[in-house]
């Protein structure tokens, strides 16, 4: 049974991937040549909006950012998950073959608009959600279903590994995003602040999105 803090949890996170859905049949449906990608602003704005009408909701983001020692744990950490995701890319790493996020119109000049919307949503809407969901509730949840009362400091292991699983099978790059979360449940645990993996996926995605308009590579987005 999931208790009433869950909700505002899992709500989120399960309309940000019904939109995934949603994307996925009108592709079959409309064809190959539907233009999708403002399906992505509307995603992000939804999701915000739940995570605000939330927030009072969300005990553990009443705690300080990361400071000193711990921000640049968490900053550090966002560096190295971005260094490795970028490098975990051989063909048995990879879930499908998918063409990514193009934001280039049919001449190829890139639309800058759509290029913003995306490192936003992914660098600052994407972080939170996803952290509240695979770390506050689910990791925990596993192993204690009164999951608020779990201190991230005592996590168990199953809970913890898969979170880690689950999480990576949720990317295209399924091996780098194990890579990902472990790096993130280890901050959790590690630092008992949910801020910090929500820091450092924040520096993950943003520079990743960075990193992705200068090199072209679309298919990673």
């Amino acid at each position: 049974m999931f208790e009433r803090d869950a909700l505002p949890r899992v709500l989120p996170f399960a309309c940000y991937m019904a939109f995934i859905a949603i994307a996925d049949l009108l592709q079959r449906l409309l064809g190959e040549g539907v233009d999708l990608r403002w399906l992505y602003p509307l995603k992000i704005t939804v999701v915000a909006a739940l995570l605000l009408y939330y927030r009072r909701r969300y005990s553990e983001l009443a705690l300080a950012w990361p400071a000193g020692r711990q921000l640049l744990l968490a900053l550090g950490a966002g560096v190295l998950v971005l260094v490795l995701w970028v490098n975990l890319d051989a063909d048995w790493m990879l879930i499908g073959h998918g063409s990514g996020y193009d934001p280039r119109d049919a001449q190829g000049q890139v639309q800058w608009v759509l290029v913003a919307l995306r490192i936003v949503g992914a660098a600052i809407v994407v972080p939170v959600m996803e952290e509240l969901f695979w770390r506050s509730f689910l990791m925990r949840w596993i192993d204690e279903p009164q999951f608020l009362d779990a201190p991230p400091a005592h996590a168990r292991l199953r809970g913890f590994v898969v979170a880690v699983i689950l999480f990576g099978f949720e990317h295209n790059l399924w091996l780098a995003g194990m890579v990902a979360g472990l790096v993130y449940g280890w901050l959790y645990v590690h630092s008992g602040n949910l801020r910090s993996p929500i820091l450092a996926h924040g520096v993950t995605n943003g520079l990743l999105g960075l990193w992705i308009v200068f090199t072209g590579n679309w298919s990673y987005w």
